[in-house]
């Protein structure tokens, strides 16, 4: 979709999951058949990247359009197993039209032993992402554990980092999942090399409420949609 709401050509949205494809591939955000993308597409049609590709390799003619139940319309290759995390993403957020999973390395080591990526700690990252990235427990991928708790999260948040697993961001279009995808990893190296000397600190409270405030008057986050704060 774009701004005006007007739909998208679908060529134009392969030329673009084929460019976000390579450039999650190229930063070392997956390797070997990591990682997934997919777009909405109207009449509760799919765009997806297929299983068993690399990122790298993947092009115009190799994507999917799948129907909602997540069968294949068009295209040669099989689906990839973890469709329902997006497939999820799309049910709780009717505003999304774009879903990324990855494994950049900082953030997704951060995943596997329990450590959250803080937003708090530079002012920008406040007004881009909100007061937090929640990290979903480990659970099985795919599994219903996993899928349900996801669901209760991703209305309040446009990146998760999922336990074990990497991390999963939402956007209006691949851009934005894909630079919300870009500032995950970016904080978790800032806060890696934080931790190296010191401690990292927080902003002020009083701070980040007016950072909020800004996310919302920029019409992001939970509040701009109508939406009560992040549960705890």
């Amino acid at each position: 979709m774009t701004e005006r709401g007007d739909v998208t050509p679908l060529p134009s949205l392969k030329r673009a999951m084929v460019l976000y494809s390579r450039r999650v591939w190229e930063r070392g955000w997956v390797a070997n058949h990591d990682g997934n993308l997919t777009v909405r597409l109207p009449a509760n049609k799919t765009l997806a990247t297929p299983t068993a590709f690399c990122k790298g390799d993947v092009t115009e003619s190799d994507l999917l359009v799948l129907d909602k139940a997540g069968k294949r319309l068009e295209g040669r290759w099989k689906p990839f197993g973890e469709l329902n995390l997006h497939m999820v993403a799309y049910r709780a957020r009717p505003d999304v039209g774009a879903v990324l999973h990855a494994h950049p390395p900082i953030a997704t080591g951060f995943s596997c032993v329990g450590v959250d990526v803080e937003t708090t700690i530079i002012a920008e990252a406040v007004v881009s992402l909100g007061a937090r990235i929640p990290t979903v427990p480990y659970a099985m991928p795919g599994s219903e554990a996993q899928l349900e708790a996801l669901a209760k999260v991703l209305p309040w948040f446009d990146a998760v980092l999922l336990g074990s697993h990497g991390v999963l961001t939402v956007g209006k279009d691949l851009e934005q999942a894909y630079l919300r995808m870009e500032l995950v990893e970016h904080l978790a190296r800032i806060q890696q090399a934080a931790i190296s000397v010191g401690r990292p600190r927080s902003l002020p409270e009083k701070d980040v409420e007016r950072l909020l405030q800004k996310r919302k008057e920029a019409g992001l986050g939970p509040e701009a949609r109508g939406l009560g704060s992040p549960p705890p």
